[in-house]
């Protein structure tokens, strides 16, 4: 029997908004288990209004995803995407880099003259490390449509960065994998190490071939 994913909404938004948080944000990431380029972290602040058509990006085809973010950037108050590069993963570490680009999206989110009251951050580790106005929600991208909003931009934003790496990398397939592990992946790795965006001290690199390849001109990251 297939289980019943709920779908999100606001109800913990609106709980925010009566006890008189006036800018409630939904914060998600996408990429923290890729093996090359940025993570990305998303933050939303929600209109009052219910959006049709958001989900957890996981559970979105990409067509999906695609109108869905840009449902979300139509219906959202503001939304802000931060990213931490690859180099930056690498020196950092994951906890400290995911932390970066959340600060990224929140500073953009203030440059629009967005302060949130309260930041629901999906998950149970408060990575952001901001101050009691976080709130973590476990799977908070399936109940939490702020959170939700969020991952779809999240993922939509970095997919769209790995598809433009892809033409200077043919090899190892970032339009499909977007630098997760797949097998096209894995077999250009083990062919011809890593590239200049991949996360050198991830375990994966351990056995691998170096060198890698150019610095291709351009590159964001």
């Amino acid at each position: 029997m297939t289980a019943v994913v709920p779908r999100p909404t606001l109800r913990l938004e609106r709980k925010c908004w009566r006890a008189g948080e006036r800018l409630v944000c939904g914060i998600d990431e996408v990429g923290r288990g890729a093996w090359a380029g940025p993570v990305t972290v998303a933050a939303v602040i929600p209109a009052p209004e219910h959006l049709r058509g958001v989900r957890d990006s996981k559970l979105l085809a990409p067509e999906e995803r695609e109108r869905a973010a840009a449902a979300v950037q139509e219906w959202a108050q503001a939304f802000a995407v931060g990213h931490a590069s690859h180099e930056e993963c690498d020196t950092l570490g994951m906890t400290a880099a995911l932390r970066l680009a959340g600060r990224r999206a929140l500073a953009d989110l203030a440059a629009q003259g967005y302060e949130p009251d309260r930041v629901i951050l999906d998950g149970n580790h408060d990575y952001l490390r901001i101050g009691a106005r976080v709130t973590t929600v476990v799977k908070g991208d399936t109940t939490s449509l702020a959170v939700a909003a969020a991952s779809c931009v999240a993922k939509v934003t970095r997919d769209a960065l790995m598809r433009e790496e892809a033409e200077h990398f043919p090899a190892f397939g970032f339009e499909s994998n977007k630098g997760y592990p797949a097998p096209a992946h894995k077999a250009a790795l083990g062919a011809w190490g890593p590239t200049t965006i991949h996360r050198r001290s991830w375990v994966f690199m351990e056995g691998l071939p170096w060198g890698g390849l150019a610095p291709a001109p351009g590159r964001l990251f």
